[in-house]
């Protein structure tokens, strides 16, 4: 797979938060994907709270998961970050409703 925002947040959909069952990307944790001019990726995320005892083992699971889907030595960050606070409405309208949140 190439690197570009979109295969990047689609590769992300494999990482699980095994607190909720849900992917980062439908959770609303992962905030931005850069793609740089000589391939290296940074993905800016967070976690739903600051507590979250998940926090490494996910970041760790973003790197295996992207390394496993890009070529060979593409460079990858994960950046986590607190500002803007996640709240549910960041999740996607699958998740809202797999939790019961969807407007009805």
């Amino acid at each position: 797979m190439n690197a570009d925002e979109d295969s990047v947040r689609e590769a992300l959909r494999a990482v699980l938060d095994p607190e909720a069952g849900m992917n980062i990307v439908d959770l609303g944790l992962v905030y931005e994907v850069q793609v740089s001019d000589a391939g290296g990726v940074l993905v800016r995320m967070t976690m739903t709270s600051a507590a979250c005892p998940m926090l490494e083992s996910i970041v760790d699971d973003v790197h295996n998961t992207l390394e496993a889907a890009l070529p060979a030595g593409t460079p990858v960050e994960v950046e986590i970050v607190w500002d803007p606070p996640w709240t549910p409405e960041r999740m996607s309208g699958f998740a809202r409703e797999h939790f019961g949140w969807a407007p009805r």
